[in-house]
């Protein structure tokens, strides 16, 4: 099993397979318009701009579970594009923990840990993914998407 066997919902409730993005390197992140680390939409679509040719994607997963989103993925997208410049890929509100959790990011943190355990702590949690689909890397929250960068490199 890797990352290209789920389904996901884009921003205007249509759902896709990520097999979609096969051979590509993919960086996962659950994201909050309200969270006072929003400020990182800015970073990462700077990545994403910069490696965007190269095989890069980035795809992100609004959250309300630590209530700081909007009431839709298409709101939470929109408020990305008008406030951060966002281009990358962007998807329909998923809860990242618990029972209720989006099967992705049960596949995501079964396979990484965080600082305090598997739980997505915080928005802005990011996964790195290589070009086979497989896990490579955690970053928490407050790591700045900059500090992905090297890691990005390395798999494209």
């Amino acid at each position: 099993m890797n990352i290209y066997d789920f389904e996901v919902t884009s921003e205007n409730g249509e759902p896709y397979s990520l097999d979609r993005y096969k051979g590509k390197v993919l960086l996962v992140v659950n994201t909050a318009t309200k969270c006072g680390l929003a400020g990182q939409f800015k970073e990462l679509e700077d990545l994403y701009k910069k490696y965007k040719e190269q095989g890069f994607e980035i795809l992100g997963f609004p959250s309300d579970q630590f209530k700081q989103e909007l009431s839709s993925g298409t709101e939470a997208a929109e408020a990305c594009r008008l406030s951060y410049g966002v281009t990358f890929p962007m998807h329909d509100l998923v809860k990242v923990n618990g029972e209720k959790a989006h099967p992705l990011f049960n596949y995501l943190t079964e396979r990484t840990k965080g600082i305090l355990g598997k739980n997505v702590k915080w928005n802005f949690t990011k996964f790195l993914i290589d070009r086979n689909g497989n896990v490579v890397k955690r970053f928490a929250p407050t790591d700045s998407p900059k500090k992905c960068e090297t890691e990005i490199e390395k798999l494209l």
